[in-house]
């Protein structure tokens, strides 16, 4: 095994694209399936997140996706260098039309914060 890829449904690929980017993620340009997913490298080991439309999602899922108002799917966790970092992040997730679910805080030892994107997949950023 090499890579990692996770794919994520969304309902807006370009309202998903934009948040994305201005939150600070790294957006690839649009490739042979541009109208239908993007995806994005994250991180210093480039995790690939691939934001895909709900429908071309269903086609390969083969299953109904989870209603992210009711329940959460998964808490996709993402380490920061500073508290600095961490407070700038979630201010952009703010300004970008995000749901912060909880504020920049100390907890369980680490100083972290939490936030929903636009599909409300659910983020963690922590201070490592």
């Amino acid at each position: 095994m090499k890579e990692l890829w996770i794919n994520l449904p969304v309902k807006d690929l370009e309202r998903s694209r934009e948040f994305f980017s201005a939150v600070g993620f790294n957006v690839m340009e649009p490739g042979h399936a541009g109208n239908e997913m993007v995806g994005m490298v994250v991180g210093v080991h480039q995790v690939h997140v691939m934001l895909v439309l709900e429908e071309r999602f269903k086609s390969y899922s083969l299953n109904a996706l989870t209603d992210t108002n009711q329940s959460t799917e998964a808490l996709f966790s993402i380490s920061v260098d500073t508290k600095e970092e961490l407070d700038e992040t979630i201010g952009k997730v703010k300004q970008a039309g995000g749901f912060v679910f909880s504020e920049p805080a100390e907890q369980n030892g680490f100083y972290g914060a939490a936030f929903a994107d636009m599909d409300g997949h659910r983020w963690n950023l922590l201070v490592m």
